[in-house]
Parts: structure tokens; sequence; C-alpha cells
């Protein structure tokens, strides 16, 4: 799937969103938070709809939502600053949308990290998983899950579930209307980032959103 691969992603360019169209074009800076809003219908789909983990501020006053997959080197290395950025930011609600575009062994993950979500377990799984060296599949994803206290029959079990299948279907559908290009992803009101982001990046992105937003 070369058209997902991440080898692009050191340009680190902004995403300005064509939401009139549901395309996503290249753009050298940031766009304004006030050009193409965002529909009400995409938006409530993207941030309210068929949700895995939501993380931070459950009723924060901005969203970011982060489209991402376990074999994508980038969100592996940007866990960390995600997480310092959540930390530091008491206003900020994050929604974790897997995007499993790295093929089998990324969708069996995908799924399992969902089903983590009905023990309680999603935040050890997912940072454990994200840390592993070589490929996330189903023998790193059970190994994982078993280091973190997961029950695995259970947790197989739920992963079977079609409310699961649903939610990454969901994902997926998202990311095609919109355009996105590969993973990582990020939309914050109607701004976007492709490729790693650093903490500062971050925070940039979710301030120039909410500036858009008074």
């Amino acid at each position: 799937m070369a058209s997902r691969s991440t080898e692009t992603h050191d340009r680190r360019n902004f995403l300005r969103i064509g939401l009139a169209t549901g395309i996503v074009a290249m753009a050298g800076l940031p766009a304004t938070a006030q050009d193409n809003e965002m529909p009400a219908p995409l938006r409530r789909a993207l941030e309210q709809e068929q949700l895995g983990a939501v993380l931070g501020n459950p009723t924060g006053d901005i969203t970011l939502t982060e489209f991402f997959d376990y074999n994508c080197p980038h969100c592996r290395s940007m866990v960390g600053d995600l997480h310092r950025v959540i930390a530091d930011d008491p206003n900020l609600r994050v929604v974790l949308r897997e995007w499993p575009v790295f093929g089998a062994g990324s969708l069996y993950c995908a799924r399992a990290s969902l089903a983590s979500l009905r023990q309680d377990r999603f935040w050890q799984f997912h940072t454990a998983l994200l840390g592993i060296k070589g490929d996330a599949d189903d023998k790193s994803a059970i190994r994982i899950a078993a280091q973190v206290g997961l029950d695995i029959p259970r947790l197989r079990a739920d992963m079977e579930d079609i409310a699961i299948a649903r939610q990454v279907e969901h994902s997926w559908l998202l990311a095609e209307q919109m355009g996105l290009v590969g993973t990582p992803s990020l939309i914050v009101g109607n701004l976007g980032g492709f490729g790693r982001q650093s903490r500062n990046e971050m925070r940039d992105m979710i301030a120039e959103a909410r500036r858009g937003r008074s």
C-alpha cells in the first residue's frame, strides 16, 4: 500500500482541509481555522461517532483526532509527545482512530486495541504495543496483551464483535472521505497535520484551532 507509506512524512507539512469537497490538500503553512468550516455532520462523525479511545478531558473545549497505525514508525515516536500534550492541557479532548493501513497485522492490532477498552487496559496496551521493535501483528499483540494483564480469551472473543469491525470501518471511511494520505494524520478544528508532529507543533495547531473558534 505505497500510497499510505510514511516514507514521505519527513516533510511534516500541514494539511489544509478542503472541507467543501472532502479533500485534503498539502499546504506549506497551517490554514487559518476560519477557512473551510467543517460541516457539522462531518465534525460529528469525526469526533463523536463510532468512537474507540477518548483521552484527556471528555468534555474539553476542543478535540484533537489522530488517525494512527501500530506499524507506523512516526505514530510510535509521537506517543510520548502526545501524552505530554494531553497532560499539559486540561481542556483538550483526544480521539484516537485506528486506521490499519499497513496490512493484516495492523488490522489485528487495531481490533485488539479496541477490544482492550472493554477491560480498561487500553492505555497500557496502546503504549506498550507502540513501543515494540519489529512488526505489530497477531503474535506481538497477544504477547503485549498478556504482559499488561488482559484476559486473552475474553480479548479474542471481543475482537470478533461486529461493533469493533464497524468502528474500524467508520474510521477508514472517514479517512477516505477526508482524503487523508497516511498515518499519522491529526485533525483539530479545521486544521490538520500529516506525518510526525512535535510536541510544539501539536500545541501550535491546538492554539490556532482555538483562536479560530473565538
